[in-house]
């Protein structure tokens, strides 16, 4: 793969000398840029959520958060935008918006504050347009991330600018993910609860024919038994344990049925029922994921179609001169999509139908440079150590007060050992090092383009 021979030596020197010769002091940029301003998701987050619990622990952004250059000069606690804009000699980026919409008891409620002087519009969870992404309160999240869609976003920054760009300033976008996430939480969710009905409904039919053939009416006995599963599992608090129960005592009343309580007798029953209801409970979710996954490809096909027609007509047909689009990167091989009973085929089809819709609709426009995270990111993760990286497999955060989420991970709660080269932070989200990858590379590509 091309960028195989990626040298971070030589790409550094590359934009430091680039249009400004490699004289001492004759490091102008191509092009002054006036202000970055960051379209997103958690990728480009650099604080939306840093208030409240979320700060109380020491988490605020999607990465290793906080300043641990002390114990690593990588763990920085920085994402890409924020490189991005030291390489462009412009102020540190600042959170357009901060709060959060969650529990109040928890400490999730923090009023919403808009900071007109800040220019970073990307939320964790923000979907292309749709405006409940992964983590708003909607979906159930006691955190209530805010999810400000990407077009929100666009039209947000329109509205406080008289409707337009300047034209001087760097726009950074990057989007689809969560679209991706919330498609497969729901799929998970659903497929789930579709594999438990239909094991609940198996379970019942083959217990009641098991403990119902032994008595002198087996339909008459089927008939009760069938009533007791189903009083009793309309009880609150019921378990599988107590339908058992009300299962067994209705059976054993039946005329000519008394064996069947004993527990040498319907214990073996039981056994049978579970691992009929566990085999057919999976078929049922496999058939039901089967049937939604073309719909789900579409539907990033869609989102990738709505990033690249905002890209064109809501900033660049806005005045912007200077779009850089990011496609999505490997999802479908980051760590949470190789874990077991993911489906991790369609998350691939999934990011590469997206990519394939982005780059379409962004063909032709000059003022847009498209930049193909998902190569690059491919090639870490199947040949690391060319980047520098140490691990692409592993996630370097472990569980914290959030759970599983780098928006809560900092310093303190990394899993053992030296983690500060690791290409991911959680399951999705990049590690400081990494992010200071993706910068280098959207420079480079800048490079090639001729703006830097």
């Amino acid at each position: 793969m091309r960028h195989i021979n990626f040298a971070l030596a030589l790409l550094t020197a590359a934009v430091l000398s680039a249009c400004g010769g490699s004289e001492p002091g004759n490091q102008e940029l191509k092009t002054k840029f006036s202000s970055q301003v960051s379209f997103g998701d958690s990728l480009s987050d650099v604080g939306t959520y840093n208030v409240g619990k979320v700060k109380e622990i020491g988490g605020g952004k999607f990465t290793i958060n906080g300043d641990n250059t002390a114990k690593n000069p990588a763990l920085t606690g920085k994402n890409w935008t924020e490189y991005m804009a030291a390489q462009f000699g412009l102020p540190a980026p600042c959170p357009a918006q901060t709060g959060l919409d969650g529990d109040a008891s928890k400490g999730f409620s923090v009023p919403v504050v808009n900071n007109n002087a800040c220019l970073s519009y990307a939320q964790g969870g923000a979907r292309v347009t749709n405006p409940v992404g992964p983590g708003n309160k909607l979906t159930g999240d006691p955190i209530g991330q805010l999810t400000v869609p990407v077009a929100t976003q666009v039209a947000n920054h329109l509205a406080r600018n008289g409707g337009k760009f300047k034209g001087d300033e760097v726009v950074l976008m990057i989007g689809g993910g969560n679209d991706a996430l919330a498609m497969l939480g729901q799929l998970s969710a659903t497929a789930t609860a579709t594999a438990k009905a239909e094991g609940n409904k198996v379970f019942a039919t083959s217990l009641t024919g098991q403990l119902a053939a032994g008595a002198t009416n087996p339909a008459a006995a089927a008939q009760a038994i069938g009533g007791a599963i189903m009083a009793e599992s309309q009880r609150t608090g019921s378990t599988q344990q107590t339908i058992v129960g009300a299962a067994v005592y209705a059976a054993a009343t039946q005329p000519g049925n008394q064996t069947v309580g004993q527990e040498s007798v319907y214990l073996p029953m039981v056994a049978k029922a579970q691992a009929a209801a566990e085999t057919e409970g999976a078929k049922a979710g496999a058939a039901y994921a089967a049937e939604q996954g073309p719909k789900m490809i579409a539907a990033m096909g869609v989102a990738g179609d709505e990033m690249a027609a905002l890209a064109k007509t809501q900033v660049v047909g806005k005045g912007a001169n200077f779009v850089v689009v990011n496609n999505l990167p490997d999802l479908g091989h980051a760590p949470s999509s190789t874990a077991k009973g993911v489906p991790q085929a369609l998350v691939i089809a999934m990011v590469d139908k997206f990519n394939a819709q982005l780059r379409a609709g962004l063909a032709g426009e000059a003022k847009i440079l498209h930049v193909d995270l998902y190569a690059i990111s491919h090639d870490q993760i199947t040949n690391p150590a060319p980047y520098g990286l140490s691990e692409t497999k592993i996630a370097a955060c472990a569980d914290n007060a959030l759970g599983h989420t780098s928006l809560g991970c900092n310093g303190s709660n990394t899993i053992a050992g030296d983690v500060s080269r690791y290409m991911f932070a959680d399951g999705v989200h990049p590690t400081p090092f990494e992010n200071s990858l993706i910068a280098k590379y959207v420079a480079e590509q800048m490079i090639i383009k001729g703006w830097l």
